[in-house]
């Protein structure tokens, strides 16, 4: 690991323990205007997420609901709670080819962006310590009176994320402050991702509140409108 990898692992709880963690069950509340552009509205309003930290694997329950989804990189399926087959799609990320910001999706598409985003945000930092990862750190940034260093990360082909490359901002307690990006199957959209209510969760720190914007130019935020929010309740590890 480059030294700010190994600052912001060790800060979110170190890889020792890290590596005793096979899953992190969360109650969220996942909200904003792009859920509304891509005609889902309140469609994650409430919901809980299983998310492996072994492999990439999230399974999502919607409580009120007979429904759950299980995201794979290769396939999305979504089933009843007792597992009757609600519906299903093999190699799920090339039905978004030739989406744009505002084309519509259906409950397939929400299950698969969602999978993706939230098991990589929910794996950070420690996902870029596997084999294919390459990180680099890049020139730090002042930001509210903080200079925040910043990891730029190449993914691996076989992991399925926002896209290839990605930039995660550290503090200087070496936790997460901002995940930026830009996402493939939103036509290039751009993301900020802001993280803030870290919480110790069994030993290892999970930012619990996340706030996502577009950007511009240099990573320039545009303030409005908040396009994502994440508000994380109840979380387990095992």
């Amino acid at each position: 690991m480059n030294d700010l990898l190994d600052t912001a692992v060790a800060a979110h709880g170190g890889l020792d323990r890290w590596n005793e963690v096979k899953s992190i069950t969360v109650d969220a509340s996942v909200t904003g205007a792009l859920w509304a552009l891509k005609n889902q509205d309140d469609a994650l309003k409430d919901v809980r997420l299983e998310i492996d930290t072994t492999r990439q694997r999230l399974a999502m329950d919607f409580p009120g609901q007979d429904k759950r989804s299980v995201f794979e990189p290769h396939r999305v399926v979504l089933q009843r709670r007792d597992g009757a087959l609600i519906d299903e799609r093999d190699d799920p990320e090339r039905s978004f080819d030739g989406h744009q910001l505002q084309t519509p999706w259906d409950e397939v598409h929400l299950a698969y962006f969602a999978g993706e985003a939230l098991w990589t945000y929910l794996n950070t930092p420690f996902l870029y310590t596997w084999p294919g990862f390459v990180t680099e750190e890049i020139a730090p940034i002042e930001v509210g009176g903080e200079t925040w260093r910043r990891l730029q990360v190449t993914f691996p082909d076989d992991i399925k994320s926002h896209a290839r490359r990605q930039i995660s901002c550290f503090g200087p307690d070496g936790l997460l402050r901002r995940h930026d990006f830009t996402i493939d199957v939103l036509g290039g959209a751009t993301g900020l991702l802001y993280a803030t209510g870290h919480r110790d969760v069994g030993g290892i720190i999970i930012p619990t509140t996340r706030r996502g914007y577009a950007w511009q130019d240099d990573y320039q935020l545009i303030p409005e409108p908040l396009l994502v929010a994440i508000d994380m309740a109840e979380i387990t590890i095992r």
